[in-house]
């Protein structure tokens, strides 16, 4: 579908042809609509679909049409409000909301997310302003201070609804959701509505339409996926080290399981080369902003990060995603390798584990229901054996496959289990979180 379809204001279109969009998403074609219609939504969009765009369109088309009214009724404080659960993600949708209202005369916008000083935020929170874009724990410190209105909120959009919640602001988003207009519409993204995402939905919304654009079982089709089995730390370091020398490598994120890996993985390829810098929460947002800038700049080929960056970031010349190390969650794995294959190009997503990794890697399968096909690289094969699948285990007999016995029980004993270490879940070394 043709964004000329979905009865945009020129100023919009005319954007979006600037930016070198025609055509209209999936999720965009599905959202757009009751979104300017002012119906609450809930929407699943995997990570790429172009989410951003199919709630700050119809933002914007609010802001456009409020230029019509009188300042007395305007209201006070933004007219749209949204949440995201980290800076990166606040900051890709500020950029967003900039680059198509670009043409939106007089359009302000402003970002308050922690990690950066309070002065900029509070002075652009003292003037007029139409979108506001904030995680919750600093938007709570600004509400608390007496120094953030929301009383003129009209739309308000949770991104991400449940990382938000995952990192524990359910409270936040509450408080911060009492202080906005009972009759504003609300449209909530989230991968998954079950659990406490799901009664949040309830509380908030208000006979929303459900939206399921896509899911985490899609097949990723512009991403090829690759499995590598590595013996131990220093197959794992060398098998790194031959795909980040491959030829059609434009630009890597490579991810770790902590900060001070990521640390240590940076320093550890800056000494043999590489363009390279480390991206995550325990970084100044300064600094962390100037890693940003040097990834889209390309001054930066390899991007050492934790999940911080999994979500947020939307560089289409990122080629390759390295799961040096495995996430905490099976979702964040669908996350993780969204950052490359974006804009219509190819990527590639290749994850290096260990034995221990089995049980995660067999949990990501299960939920995005595809297999990681297992590569090799001529010279770095693995010379320890492939784990076993799932349902590959003996079983005593009249047991299940993938029970907890393996072969037969003794007799009188208890049943068999093959001694030896007990692994975590998370690749690469393991220094403290």
């Amino acid at each position: 579908m043709s964004f000329e379809a979905l009865n945009l204001n020129e100023a919009l279109t005319r954007a979006l042809a600037a930016a070198g969009y025609t055509e209209a998403t999936a999720v965009q074609a599905e959202a757009i609509p009751p979104a300017m219609a002012g119906k609450d939504l809930m929407v699943s969009s995997r990570t790429g679909s172009g989410k951003t765009a199919s709630f700050m369109l119809p933002a914007l088309t609010r802001i456009l049409a409020s230029r019509s009214l009188p300042p007395a009724q305007r209201g006070k404080g933004p007219r749209v409000l949204v949440l995201a659960p980290t800076r990166e993600l606040a900051m890709q949708v500020a950029k967003a909301a900039s680059d198509y209202g670009r043409y939106v005369q007089g359009l302000r916008v402003a970002t308050v997310v922690g990690g950066v000083p309070y002065g900029a935020q509070l002075a652009a929170l003292r003037g007029p302003l139409d979108i506001l874009i904030a995680t919750p724990g600093r938007l709570i410190d600004h509400l608390g201070s007496g120094k953030c209105n929301l009383s003129g909120v009209e739309m308000l959009v949770l991104d991400e609804a449940d990382r938000m919640l995952d990192m524990g602001f359910i409270d936040d988003i509450r408080h911060i959701t009492e202080a906005t207009p009972k009759q504003r519409q609300t449209v909530m993204y989230s991968a998954t509505f079950s659990g406490n995402v799901g009664r949040l939905a309830t509380d908030l919304l208000r006979e929303p339409q459900r939206i399921e654009a896509s899911s985490q079982t899609e097949s990723h089709a512009d991403i090829e996926q690759r499995l590598h089995w590595a013996d131990d730390l220093e197959h794992k370091n060398a098998l790194l080290d031959h795909i980040l020398t491959e030829r059609d490598l434009d630009q890597a994120v490579v991810f770790t399981s902590t900060q001070r890996d990521a640390d240590w993985l940076a320093d550890r390829l800056h000494e043999m080369g590489h363009s390279v810098a480390s991206l995550h929460g325990g970084m100044p947002q300064g600094r962390r902003n100037r890693v940003l800038q040097g990834l889209r700049s390309k001054h930066l080929r390899v991007l050492v990060a934790t999940d911080v960056a999994a979500r947020g970031i939307d560089v289409p010349t990122i080629s390759h995603v390295i799961n040096y190390g495995l996430p905490m969650k099976e979702e964040d794995y669908v996350h993780r390798i969204g950052r490359t294959g974006r804009a219509g190009r190819a990527g590639l997503a290749v994850t290096l584990a260990e034995r221990r990794d089995s049980g995660m890697i067999h949990r990501i399968q299960r939920y995005t229901t595809q297999r990681m096909p297992v590569a090799t690289i001529a010279g770095l094969e693995p010379k320890r054996a492939e784990p076993p699948k799932p349902f590959d285990r003996p079983v005593r007999p009249g047991g299940k496959p993938g029970g907890k016995s393996f072969g037969p029980r003794p007799a009188g004993g208890k049943p068999f289990k093959p001694a030896g270490k007990t692994f975590s879940k998370a690749g690469g070394p393991r220094p403290a979180r």
